[in-house]
């Protein structure tokens, strides 16, 4: 009898256990998920006139570039190969890139080839580029990672 006793006890202590661990579950608050910030309106193109950038899924090892006085340089291959170019503005979010000089295996890209390229959306410090060469068509996700100093 006296193990039934305090079997039924046992059980009964773990039910009442068991309701005030549901009620205190229903007691914590849900957490909003952080809200994104809009792109920039209007689109900040001036961004792109100077200063370092990375692409956003390339580390600094492979790819960065760096915009000074209207010439764009992109170094590869830790810095080691490198293709220089003039940057012609057209207006605010679109210029053409004519290529000075190239150092490198990379033999896709040649003195005198013509980029275009259109400043799309920026949101803080990221730039989303619509690049153009012979039909081909390429979008980037630049982020701006250092102020070049005057």
């Amino acid at each position: 009898m006296n193990w039934l006793k305090v079997f039924s006890i046992a059980v009964l202590f773990l039910s009442f256990s068991q309701v005030n661990a549901q009620k205190k579950d229903a007691k914590i608050p849900q957490k909003e998920a952080p809200k994104q910030k809009p792109v920039d309106n209007p689109t900040k193109c001036s961004n792109i006139k100077e200063g370092t950038f990375l692409r956003t899924n390339y580390p600094k090892n492979l790819w960065y570039m760096t915009v000074k006085d209207n010439v764009q340089t992109e170094y590869y291959n830790d810095g080691k190969d490198y293709i220089k170019s003039s940057m012609v503005f057209l207006d605010d979010c679109n210029y053409k890139l004519i290529v000075l000089e190239v150092k490198g295996a990379d033999n896709r890209i040649k003195a005198d080839d013509v980029f275009t390229n259109k400043i799309v959306a920026t949101q803080d410090n990221y730039l989303k580029l619509e690049s153009k060469i012979a039909g081909d068509k390429y979008n980037l996700v630049l982020v701006k990672v250092k102020e070049n100093k005057k």
